[in-house]
This record gives structure tokens, sequence and C-alpha cells, in this order.
């Protein structure tokens, strides 16, 4: 696979003040967001679509989660399984089963979830070509056509930081190394 070395790389303004943000809402800046600042259009647009997704989505804290999850298992980025599965444990309150499920490649243990996670990996796999029963399914459970917008918004936030953590081999960070993750 290949693999970016970035180095002796001057960091933008842009990418400056993303960063101290960061450190300062955080208290650290990720390693991710390290390597996506170097090109201050990849992380500038990752952090506002980020931030979209998280306003106007949708989906609540959990079915957020269930969603980043979902499309980083498919994409095997374990640099964003670790994190997300961080951040659904302490932030978002996601019951670990359910994290634990889409981690594992099992079925999520709650149908709602299971059918939004579903079509996420569909969705995912497929490069949006899902199947209109596939989509019945997810409407099936409770969720609305608009939902499936906003899965394919989720799925391009997480387009942007997996092709990156692949590209630049991001080292999953200190806080995230509890819930570390390789696909079985």
């Amino acid at each position: 696979m290949a693999h970016l070395k970035l180095e002796n790389n001057s960091i933008s303004p842009i990418s400056q003040e993303i960063f101290d943000k960061t450190q300062k809402g955080l208290g650290f800046i990720p390693n991710m967001y390290t390597k996506m600042g170097q090109n201050p259009a990849l992380l500038d647009s990752y952090i506002y679509s980020y931030n979209s997704f998280r306003a106007n989505s949708g989906f609540n804290a959990v079915e957020q989660e269930v969603v980043f999850l979902s499309v980083a298992f498919e994409n095997d980025c374990e640099y964003c399984v670790a994190a997300h599965s961080f951040i659904a444990d302490v932030m978002s309150k996601v019951p670990t089963e359910i994290t634990d499920a889409i981690r594992d490649g099992k079925q999520v243990p709650d149908a709602k979830l299971a059918a939004l996670s579903t079509l996420t990996r569909i969705l995912t796999s497929t490069r949006g070509n899902a199947k209109q029963s596939d989509v019945d399914s997810f409407l099936a459970v409770g969720y609305e056509e608009v939902h499936v917008l906003g899965i394919i918004a989720g799925i391009a936030v997480k387009l942007m930081s997996n092709y990156s953590n692949h590209i630049t081999n991001a080292e999953v960070d200190a806080a995230f190394e509890g819930r570390v993750w390789k696909k079985k």
C-alpha cells in the first residue's frame, strides 16, 4: 500500500487555526488531523463536513456513531474504528454491544440501528448503488427517505478521513488505544 511521508511541509494558517481550536477543545491534536492538515483543503473540508453532519444529518448521537463506525468498518480504517469506538463509548454513550457488533461485523442487536448500519455498509460498499429492497428495509424500521441522504453525508465525511488515514498511515492516538481495531 502507498504511504505518504509528509515531511518538512509548512502548515497553512487555515490548518493552524483548526489545530489551535482542536488543542483547546480536546486537549490534543489527533494524529489524523496532523496528517490531513498538510493540505488545508482536506482538513478544512473534513472539519466543516463533520460538524455539518453532526448538526444537520437528522440522526441522534448514537445513530451518528453507527453511521461513522459502519463506514469505517467497511473501508477497513483502523484509525477511525478506534477513534469512533472511543467517541461512542465516552461521548455518544452508544451501548458497547452495539459498537462491538459493528466492530466485529456481526448483527447489531437493535432492529433500527441494525437497519441503519446495514444500509450504511451497503451504500459504502456499492458506492451508493443500493437496491430498492435495501432502502425499503431501512424505511420499514421507521426512518425516512431524507435519512438516506444523511447517510450519504456521513459516508462523504468518513471517505475523506478513511482514505487520508490509509495513504498517510496515521497512528492511533493514545486516547483511542483502548479501542484499537483490526478487521478479522
